[in-house]
C-alpha cells in the first residue's frame, strides 16, 4: 500500500492513520522492526521519555514536537505487537482510554458538581477505588525514581484528604526531621554513628521537603533537575577557565576554583 503523502493529510485522523500504515509496513518489511518485542522496546521508550523531559525543561518547542512523535511511534508499536498476539489493538487502546476519561470526569460527562481542582482529584481517586484498585497508592509505579515516587505518593494521599492543613505545619515537620537527622550525626566519633538510622532520618527529611514543595506548588523533580543543569553549566565553565589558564582542577586549590565558580554564577 502506498504511503499517504504529508500534503494529503490535513487532519489529525488522517495523520494518525498514516502512522499506522507506516507501522504496518515497517513491521512487515524492516529486519529491525520485525524483531522487536514489548520487552525490547521498553528501555528505548524510557529513554525517549527522558529526552522529552529534557526538551520540556529546555523550553525547546521544536524538540518537544519531535520527541512527542517518537513516543507516539512507540505507543503505536506496542499496539501493533499486541494485535499480533490478539491481546489488544490500537482501537482497544484508544477506546479504553476514552472510556476511562469519560468515567473519571463525571463533572463533565455526568451530573457530579465540583468546585475546584481538588474536588476533581478527590473524585478521580474515589472512582479508581470503585474500579477495583485496592489502595489509593496502588497506581504509583514501583519502578519510579524515589523522588518522583515520593511526590506522587503524597499527591495520591492528598486526593483522599490525608494532608496537612497549613504550610506552616509542613515546615515545622521539615525542621523536626532536620533536627532528628542532625542528632544522628552529632557524635564526635564517627565510628559510633548508626548509619542505618541516619539514612532513615535523611530519607524522612527529604520526604518532608518534597511534601513542603508540593504544598507551595513547586515540582521537586523539576527543581532538582534545574539545579543539576545549573551546576553542570557552572562546573563546565570552571573546567574551561582552568584549561585556558593551563591548569588541571586536581592541581588547583579550592580558593582558586572558587574564583572561576563565582564568575560562572554571574553569567
Amino acid at each position: 500500500m502506498p504511503l499517504i503523502a504529508p500534503e494529503t493529510a490535513p487532519t489529525a485522523t488522517i495523520a494518525f492513520n498514516r502512522l499506522l500504515i507506516i507501522m504496518d509496513d515497517l513491521r512487515a518489511n524492516c529486519p529491525w522492526d520485525k524483531k522487536q518485542t514489548l520487552e525490547s522496546l521498553r528501555h528505548l521508550t524510557i529513554e525517549e521519555t527522558y529526552e522529552l523531559s529534557d526538551a520540556i525543561l529546555a523550553h525547546d518547542m521544536p524538540e518537544i514536537r519531535k520527541e512527542l512523535g517518537d513516543i507516539m511511534l512507540h505507543l503505536v508499536f506496542y499496539a501493533k505487537i499486541g494485535s499480533e498476539t490478539n491481546d489488544f489493538n490500537i482501537t482497544d487502546v484508544l477506546n479504553g482510554v476514552c472510556d476511562k476519561l469519560i468515567n473519571r470526569h463525571p463533572h463533565i460527562y455526568g451530573d457530579t458538581e465540583v468546585q475546584n481542582e481538588e474536588d476533581v482529584k478527590r473524585n478521580w481517586e474515589q472512582i479508581k477505588l470503585k474500579e477495583g484498585n485496592k489502595s489509593v497508592l496502588g497506581g504509583v509505579p514501583a519502578s519510579l525514581p524515589a523522588l518522583v515516587k515520593a511526590s506522587r505518593i503524597q499527591e495520591k494521599a492528598r486526593g483522599v484528604g490525608f494532608d496537612w492543613e497549613e504550610k506552616s505545619q509542613v515546615w515545622a515537620k521539615v525542621e523536626e526531621e532536620m533536627q532528628e537527622f542532625r542528632n544522628e550525626f552529632n557524635a564526635e566519633d564517627e565510628s559510633t554513628i548508626d548509619h542505618e538510622r541516619a539514612e532513615a532520618e535523611f530519607g524522612d527529611l527529604l520526604f518532608s521537603l518534597i511534601n513542603y514543595a508540593r504544598f507551595i506548588n513547586i515540582n521537586p523533580e523539576n527543581a532538582l533537575e534545574k539545579t543539576n543543569q545549573k551546576f553542570i553549566k557552572r562546573f563546565q565553565y570552571l573546567e574551561l577557565k582552568a584549561k585556558e589558564n593551563g591548569k588541571q582542577l586536581h592541581d588547583m586549590s579550592l580558593a582558586e576554583m572558587d574564583v572561576f565558580w563565582d564568575e560562572a554564577k554571574k553569567l
